[in-house]
């Protein structure tokens, strides 16, 4: 006998890609640095190469290469040696410091905030997110993000996709992880969350990564509980 999954009661929401356009954010914070400083680079390639090193940095934390460090941190290690690759050398520290707070402004997608307010009609909605809990907070206040609460790996030490991100975030909230749903727009995470018990709904962003991006897998995956082009055809399919 089939058991009827439990009525979900908060959605935790994947934020880098997701809820926000890194690459559009930065390459757009990159070139106004570049005309405020005469530096004169391809943008574009300088923000995909700071998303590329991002995983990997990670990585380095999660196998305890590094010791534990936040994202701010990690991307500002990224950043360093990204520098000396694309030859910028006259950036003062406040400038530096300026350039990696870039990650705390990004921009929402179009649909990002209405549906949010949508779907905070019907549930609790938090972020779960790698980013550290300043970063997320800063962002959301210049976005107008409305989340209800601000969940961060930085408070489990786990970056995910271990379990104790998903797991944390469940027990945080009160709540059984089938309990909760994680909204990405990147299949791994989902797959992460499903595999430590909590439902999963997939948005489509096939503008994340740019043109290189567009042969990326955005197919429905019947795995996950809801496959959608944006939160307002989440918010619908939800009843919010």
């Amino acid at each position: 006998m089939s058991r009827t999954k439990p009525a979900v009661r908060a959605l935790v929401f994947d934020v880098f890609g997701t809820v926000v356009d890194w690459r559009g954010s930065l390459i757009r914070e990159g070139r106004a640095l570049g005309a405020a400083r005469g530096i004169d680079i391809d943008w574009a390639a300088f923000a995909d190469a700071w998303r590329a090193g991002y995983r990997p940095a990670m990585d380095r934390v999660r196998v305890g290469e590094l010791p534990w460090m936040n994202i701010d941190s990690l991307h500002r290690l990224i950043l360093d040696d990204l520098l000396k690759q694309f030859g910028i050398r006259k950036l003062k520290e406040a400038e530096k410091r300026h350039l990696n707070e870039a990650w705390h402004r990004l921009r929402p997608w179009t649909d990002s905030v209405r549906g949010l307010k949508r779907l905070k009609r019907g549930f609790m909605i938090s972020t779960l997110s790698n980013g550290n809990v300043a970063l997320l907070a800063n962002m959301a206040k210049n976005a107008g993000l409305p989340w209800d609460v601000i969940l961060s790996a930085e408070l489990f030490h786990h970056y995910k996709p271990d379990p104790e991100a998903y797991l944390g975030a469940a027990e945080i909230l009160g709540l059984a992880p089938a309990e909760v749903m994680l909204v990405a727009a990147h299949k791994d995470d989902l797959f992460a969350a499903r595999h430590a018990g909590l439902r999963t709904a997939f948005v489509r962003r096939p503008k994340e990564f740019g043109p290189a991006g567009l042969d990326r897998d955005l197919r429905d995956d019947r795995r996950f509980d809801h496959n959608c082009d944006d939160f307002l055809a989440l918010a619908d399919a939800l009843g919010c």
